[in-house]
């Protein structure tokens, strides 16, 4: 099968599924998710992604009529039946099937997606470009929701900018990017938000700190400023399917490229976990 699709149970091509008009993801966007890499049948990081699948779930109120163990297993059980080896994962919970009304209907069962696809994976070492987009987005970004129209207006506006990705900011502060986190690299020291509402508690952001810790190179979880990035000596941005990507330019602007020994340190890192991790030798994907 070269893309999945499943719905509740049902399993087919992903262009071939079909969704009721009453999940409430088609009226409201009521739902969460989450998404990351399998490469050789193995997911990486499995667990930590269905935890904050979960967690974002608790945050909205929904229930999951399966449990962390039971997701592991079908989503282990599907990446299976893909033909390529290496995939993009991704998984969503809306609140059930029921006739539209703002109000939680009663006695619904939340519904469960689930898509696989082949993936590249980038060439992580490759330079990027970056804008910066006004934050406007609710104050929930630390829910993985499935209400990404801002994120979507952004992800285009980078797009017809020849651009790899759009950083957010509100008011002065850098926040996240349109599907991504952001970091920078200043005087030796990693700078990344803190985990509040303005974030996603991202995945390869935890990654990245724990690394930084095996390396020896402080990190600073404080929240930094607009000319704060464009002055630090590399600008990273992360995600489960880009890792940890530097900029070259944002808003045209040519940035970064001050610590490069530094950087590459980190991205070898994290290339030699995520290949030790996915060799096929761990099960799930997960290190031990």
């Amino acid at each position: 099968m070269e893309t999945l699709g499943y719905y509740n149970g049902d399993i087919g091509l992903l262009d071939e599924l079909r969704i009721p008009m009453n999940d409430r993801a088609c009226w409201f966007g009521d739902g969460v998710y989450d998404a990351t890499v399998s490469a050789n049948y193995s997911i990486f990081a499995l667990e930590e992604h269905i935890n904050r699948f979960f967690n974002s779930a608790a945050l909205l109120y929904m229930v999951p009529a399966i449990t962390k163990t039971q997701l592991a297993e079908l989503l282990n059980t599907l990446v299976h039946k893909v033909d390529s080896p290496t995939q993009f994962v991704y998984w969503q919970m809306t609140r059930g099937t029921a006739p539209r009304t703002h109000a939680f209907p009663e006695h619904t069962t939340p519904n469960l997606w689930v898509m696989i696809k082949p993936l590249s994976l980038p060439d992580i070492y490759q330079k990027i470009k970056l804008i910066t987009v006004e934050d406007t987005r609710f104050l929930h970004c630390n829910i993985k929701t499935l209400n990404l129209l801002p994120n979507v207006l952004a992800s285009e506006k980078a797009k017809q900018a020849g651009c790899t990705e759009a950083v957010f900011y509100r008011g002065n502060r850098i926040t996240e990017g349109s599907h991504a986190n952001v970091h920078i690299f200043k005087e030796g020291i990693l700078r990344t938000a803190p985990l509040d509402n303005l974030i996603l508690p991202g995945i390869s952001r935890a990654h990245i700190i724990a690394h930084c810790g095996n390396l020896g190179i402080p990190v600073d979880e404080t929240p930094f400023t607009l000319e704060e990035m464009f002055g630090a000596d590399e600008i990273m941005i992360s995600s489960s399917s880009t890792f940890c990507m530097s900029a070259s330019h944002i808003d045209g602007r040519q940035v970064g490229g001050k610590a490069p020994e530094l950087l590459r340190q980190l991205q070898d890192a994290l290339l030699d976990e995520f290949r030790t991790c996915t060799s096929g030798e761990h099960i799930g994907g997960q290190c031990t």
